[in-house]
């Protein structure tokens, strides 16, 4: 009796060439297109809408022969996502709402489906792996680990799963490479195979990101203050550059660290390390976002990809926002260990020590790291393996 699976079907390439490939491996499939967001207000001209994405996933699955099930899970996404960005933002702080689609939305909701269907796997077309090892404590427990295409390793959107999510997931292209998944969707001539990948947020597409937030924050003008080099060294200076407590702090900005160089819409728009939509010019060197306060609504910029207040050492994430993928290798207070640590997509793994204290986690990075940013999520690697992950508090 062939085993029964659900995989998300979202009319890209990747979630097709996946059900294709669990096709010809003998599973019974079923596809899941979810409806997260409705609203294309907000997002900019040119972008597929969701009924275009349920469209192509129409086409592929009749392609395929598998049965398509859809699910409106817009109310839930709301809450669980775009509220959640409402939130964090209007507290100065930047949080991914990719990390938090996979979590609280798509695996919430396969698994649900595959229970309701007697499915024994679900699966989706992310770029990594998994498999099962036995633990220090002896237990069996499911390793998340990176995809083998360096350029397109996703594990990092899914540093918040849990051993339950996990257990009975599949991923179909995580030992492929992205060409040979074109190359093979070409081959079959899926509806999908010259999609272009997708951008922006999860669900709802490439955004004006000011727009998008004012649904529901207010704009207010502020001022942007250009932090000169000097006064931010003498100011933030640490002497010991292991002091992991001193060194996760966050810089101080005043006013009188620069001048004002100019308005802007509110503070709770921009993110550290922002380098575009600031619409200040006259400088030698591009200018980057170092610091929003939005208690103040002050955004402090400072120019050159060099300057000192975009570079820290180490970072905190408090005891409640620590999750471990991995139970049986999490740090109690007091140890520490070695990791290499990716606080966001695409940026290449840095070795840091964790350390595990009473308030929670200190990660302290071999060199500095550029615009380390509130609300983010660090997610620490043993080898290609994703042990845990947590949001960056400071």
């Amino acid at each position: 009796m062939k085993k029964k699976v659900v995989i998300g079907l979202s009319g890209g390439v990747d979630s097709g060439v996946a059900a294709y490939l669990l096709k010809k491996q003998g599973y019974e499939v079923h596809a899941l297109f979810m409806i997260n967001w409705k609203n294309s207000s907000v997002t900019l001209s040119g972008d597929c809408t969701w009924e275009e994405d349920q469209l192509v996933a129409q086409m592929v699955a009749k392609q395929l022969d598998i049965p398509l099930h859809v699910v409106d899970s817009s109310k839930r996404y709301m809450t669980y996502v775009v509220d959640y960005m409402f939130e964090e933002y209007s507290k100065g702080r930047t949080p991914n709402p990719d990390v938090l689609c996979n979590r609280e939305i798509k695996f919430e909701i396969f698994n649900q489906y595959a229970n309701e269907l007697g499915a024994d796997f679900v699966a989706t077309g992310h770029y990594c792996r998994r498999d099962t090892v036995i633990g220090e404590d002896g237990k069996e427990y499911s390793r998340l680990l990176a995809g083998v295409d360096p350029n397109k390793d996703q594990s990092y959107f899914l540093c918040q799963m849990s051993q339950e999510q996990l257990k009975n997931v599949l991923f179909p292209i995580g030992d492929i490479i992205k060409p040979e998944v074109r190359k093979i969707a070409a081959e079959i001539n899926l509806a999908c195979a010259k999609r272009k990948d997708s951008q922006g947020i999860c669900f709802v597409g490439k955004v004006d990101l000011p727009i998008f937030l004012q649904q529901k924050l207010k704009s207010k003008e502020g001022n942007i203050v250009e932090v000169t080099d000097d006064a931010f060294v003498y100011r933030n200076r640490h002497d010991n550059q292991d002091d992991y407590r001193a060194l996760s702090k966050p810089y101080i900005y005043t006013e009188d660290d620069g001048f004002i160089i100019g308005k802007h819409i509110g503070a709770q728009y921009y993110t550290v390390g922002q380098r575009k939509g600031l619409n200040v010019g006259g400088h030698k060197e591009p200018v980057y976002v170092l610091h929003t306060d939005t208690s103040t609504n002050t955004i402090y910029i400072g120019m050159g990809d060099n300057h000192p207040g975009l570079f820290r050492k180490a970072l905190f994430i408090r005891k409640d926002e620590i999750h471990q993928i991995r139970p049986d290798r999490l740090l109690q207070v007091g140890q520490r260990r070695r990791y290499e640590v990716r606080i966001r997509y695409r940026q290449p793994l840095e070795d840091a020590e964790l350390i595990m204290e009473e308030e929670g986690l200190y990660i302290l990075f071999d060199r500095p790291q550029k615009s380390i940013t509130p609300g983010q999520f660090a997610a620490w690697y043993n080898s290609d393996e994703l042990e845990g992950s947590g949001v960056i508090f400071c």
